[in-house]
C-alpha cells in the first residue's frame, strides 16, 4: 500500500519509511478515520478543552 508520508525532522513528503535525505523515521500525515463509535473521542475533546 502507498500511502504518503511526512518526515518528522525535515518536514519533507516521501513514499518510504524511513526519510532519504535525513534518514528518520516517517509518520503519516492523515488523520485518522471519522467513527460515530469513537471511544476515546470523548477524553480527546476533554483534553483539548481542559487546558
Amino acid at each position: 500500500m502507498f500511502k504518503m508520508r511526512k518526515c518528522l525532522k525535515c518536514h519533507r513528503y516521501t513514499f518510504k519509511e524511513f526519510c532519504s535525505v535525513c534518514g528518520s523515521r516517517t509518520i503519516s500525515p492523515h488523520p485518522p478515520r471519522f467513527s460515530l463509535n469513537d471511544k476515546y473521542g470523548k477524553y480527546r475533546r476533554k483534553m483539548l478543552y481542559d487546558e
